[in-house]
């Protein structure tokens, strides 16, 4: 089994099922070159096994049984169930005007985590977002983590890389507004907010949040009422998750 740290290297490992019907879902270029599945676990997993073999004279990959510690030298976590497929790397696209449709997306800027970035966009997948954007260097690299993280979402999801400044650019140009959420002397309560779409939203890491040149480009800056007073922020994925289902919330019809 790989070490914990070992999260941060690049890997197109999917693990579990989930994550593999997540790539089998996506249009977004990441193929499927080989599954892997323990064979100790066959009788277990057989109806998966038969849907993946079909999937596999389709596409074109092959379905193997092999012994659970093949499978477990490949894999950071203990939760692919025995079921792992390899595959091809994503590229990200740069994001351009033609590119923004709908009405709510996402900048992730300066998370430190390939869990917490996971987690983040399975709320925001969750909660509806049409979109997300993510800096040059970002946590698509660790495909595999971020994809367990985000039960799927992570290849589900358009992503685009951009600068978060010029990203705002961009979507102001598209007649988007652009909230920043950060805890700053003109911040906003999101619940005391006038928070309309079309809408993007800039959320930044717990440490090195969200750059000055993004900040000057937002409409208006929110932050999230706490219960009590409490001098640390809030993990990237739980903001993510409230400020995006109050999105949500606020665009019910």
């Amino acid at each position: 089994m790989k070490k914990e740290d070992e999260k941060f290297a690049s890997s197109t490992v999917m693990e579990g099922m989930v994550s593999i019907r997540a790539v089998l879902s996506s249009d977004n270029g990441r193929k499927i070159e080989e599954i892997l599945y323990d064979k100790a676990r066959s009788e277990a997993k057989m109806k998966e096994i038969a849907y993946l073999r079909h999937r596999g004279e389709e596409l074109g990959f092959e379905v193997k049984a092999v012994n659970s510690e093949e499978i477990d030298k490949k894999c950071i976590g203990n939760s692919h169930g025995g079921l792992i497929a390899l595959c091809s790397e994503r590229t990200l696209p740069s994001l351009s005007e033609n590119d923004i449709s709908g009405d709510f997306w996402v900048m992730l800027e300066g998370i430190e985590d390939p869990y917490n970035f996971g987690y983040c966009l399975r709320s925001l997948y969750a909660a509806g977002a049409n979109g997300i954007i993510v800096p040059p260097r970002n946590w698509m690299t660790a495909a595999g983590v971020v994809c367990r993280a985000s039960a799927g979402a992570s290849e589900l999801f358009k992503i685009f890389i951009s600068d978060s400044a010029e990203a705002a650019k961009l979507f102001h140009k598209k007649n988007f507004a652009v909230i920043a959420a950060d805890k700053t002397k003109d911040s906003v309560s999101i619940y005391d907010a006038d928070i309309k779409r079309p809408l993007l939203l800039i959320v930044g890491g717990e440490k090195r949040g969200i750059t000055h040149a993004a900040l000057a480009e937002c409409d208006k800056v929110v932050s999230l009422d706490y219960g009590r007073d409490f001098p640390a922020a809030l993990s990237a994925a739980s903001a993510a998750s409230i400020l995006a289902f109050e999105i949500f919330r606020r665009g019910r019809k």
